[in-house]
């Protein structure tokens, strides 16, 4: 058959029920050999959109998303979902175009060294050479881009080499169990919490996945430790939960740090470095055991003093069996959770307008069931979502604090949704960063997605204006205008709504949750109080409760 054909039979072997992109000429026999597929094609308006879409998938199944582009600049749109997937820890495969390699009649035309291009963003870059190896290569890149740390890789498949005509046979798919940590430092780590005085567990994004949340609520409730999380841990244990503190959505001088300062060892769970710290170490002070599939990488913030480096799930059920109830005073630790809950829940139903983000936050929660979905794009109310709204199940809050891209947004909430139909699917994004991929709509409309977008609008990019205002700096460079939302969704067979107070923002909401198709809300944001909040947390704060 044809090497694409392989290729496709391939894809269908490894379980692929999507593939994202923007086909170019050089993916036609691809694309033809897809059209009597299993695999259904979803055709965006850019192919980083389809990137972003993918590594989404990824991050919600733990098995790669599969996104397509053509040569040149198609791949090279690629790079920055490639960067999302890669930090972020989402598996996702791109598969690219090139011209004929064999010989060649149009020079070095629309030509780019692709596959060196995604090297430093991916685990795998590879050009299919030899029909014969493409099923090898695929079986290759899924396996790397699952294992953990997971995340993007690349296959390039040149239109001479697509046509060709091979007899390779499919590979069996083969999966292996991670292996379990030294139990000599799984002891150690027993012991370094038993005899600490206030110890506390931090959950990271590296704890997300299906067997950990148990495993953490078990060691939680066996032991009575009090627990954190950073914002791409959110929700892997109930954040309901009576010994919950907070997410450590600042780095430091949050209320939540009283308790980091007081406490003498950190139980550090699936924290990759490449997130933005939840803490700062100093040499001297508190203790940190690292708990992850790999060894801590060291920089001058994070030097843990212990590695436990194995399966997550497993290495945590071992502590839980063993470790038992502590018999420690955790009393401070409640108290800093009272003064955490007092001034977190200060603003969530505050009914100015424009509204304020813990407003918009708090009534999204009150209108959201547990497993339903909200997605963040990147602005500085990703700041008062990671602090304020309480994730109840893992996956439920999709923000990114790793690349931290603006334009993810919505194609997030659009693979959300489409693995996910039966849930609430909530976007929210700023007006820079909406207008970044907007032209999704028109996808999300075709693929007949129930789906609510929010535009939080006040015309410049905020989170930026915060940090300039914040140094003293002038106001300069980050004001612009924008369409008219309303009609702008309408052109794309959307429906379009403006808030016009608060309670009418209420009233559209509960009746877009409620309805058909996309709906987008032009809503006015109101970030006058960042600076009175976020910019002088601990010099209010009571660390000496």
């Amino acid at each position: 058959m044809k090497t694409s054909d392989l290729m496709v039979k391939a894809l269908e072997n490894e379980g692929v029920k999507y593939i994202f992109g923007i086909p170019g000429e050089e993916n036609l026999d691809f694309l033809d050999s897809l059209r009597g597929s299993s695999i259904q094609l979803i055709l965006t308006r850019h192919e980083q959109a389809a990137g972003f879409m993918a590594a989404t998938y990824g991050r919600l199944t733990g098995e790669p998303g599969v996104c397509l582009s053509t040569l040149g600049p198609g791949a090279t749109n690629f790079v920055t979902a490639a960067a999302y997937a890669q930090l972020g820890g989402m598996p996702m495969i791109m598969l690219g175009g090139q011209k004929p390699i064999r010989k060649s009649k149009q020079g070095r035309f629309q030509i780019v060294d692709v596959v060196n291009l995604m090297k430093p963003v991916t685990k795998y870059s590879e050009q299919v050479l030899d029909g014969n190896n493409v099923t090898s290569m695929v079986r290759e890149a899924f396996r790397v881009t699952m294992d953990e740390k997971p995340g993007a890789a690349y296959i390039e498949l040149p239109e001479d080499i697509a046509e060709e005509q091979t007899d390779a046979t499919i590979f069996d798919v083969v999966g292996h169990r991670r292996p379990d940590a030294n139990q000599s430092s799984v002891d150690s780590a027993i012991e370094m919490i038993q005899k600490a005085k206030l110890p506390l567990l931090l959950i990271g994004a590296g704890a997300n996945r299906k067997r950990t949340s148990e495993s953490l609520k078990k060691l939680i409730d066996n032991s009575g430790l009090y627990f954190f999380d950073t914002q791409m841990g959110k929700g892997v244990v109930d954040e309901r939960h009576e010994r919950y503190i907070g997410t450590a959505a600042l780095s430091d001088n949050d209320y939540l740090h009283c308790a980091i300062e007081r406490s003498d060892l950190i139980i550090n769970v699936g924290h990759d470095v490449i997130e933005k710290p939840p803490f700062f170490m100093e040499k001297g002070g508190k203790h940190v055991v690292h708990i992850n599939f790999e060894a801590a990488n060291i920089d001058d913030v994070y030097f843990p003093q212990l590695n436990v480096v194995g399966d997550i799930a497993g290495t945590i059920d071992r502590i839980a069996d063993s470790i038992g109830k502590l018999d420690k005073d955790f009393s401070f630790f409640e108290r800093v959770r009272n003064e955490v809950d007092t001034h977190v829940s200060k603003y969530l139903k505050d009914d100015r307008f424009p509204v304020l983000p813990q407003s918009l936050v708090g009534t999204l929660r009150e209108h959201l069931d547990a497993e339903d979905i909200v997605t963040l794009d990147n602005g500085v109310y990703k700041l008062w979502f990671a602090r304020n709204y309480e994730c109840y199940a893992p996956n439920t809050l999709l923000l990114d604090n790793a690349l931290a891209t603006m334009g993810a947004g919505l194609p997030s909430a659009m693979a959300a949704k489409q693995l996910h139909p039966d849930r609430k699917v909530v976007s929210v994004n700023g007006d820079g960063g909406f207008l970044m991929n907007s032209q999704e709509i028109e996808t999300a409309v075709r693929m007949e997605l129930d789906l609510v977008v929010i535009i939080l609008t006040d015309n410049a990019y905020g989170m930026i204006k915060w940090k300039q205002e914040g140094v003293g700096f002038e106001n300069f460079g980050l004001d612009f205008g924008n369409p008219d939302f309303i009609q702008y969704a309408e052109s794309f067979g959307a429906t379009g709504h403006r808030a016009e107070s608060h309670a009418h923002f209420v009233e559209v909401l509960s009746s877009a949750l409620n309805g058909k198709g996309v709906h987008i809300i032009d809503l006015p944001i109101d970030y006058s109080l960042n600076h009175s909040i976020l910019n002088v947390l601990l010099k209010e704060s009571a660390c000496i409760i």
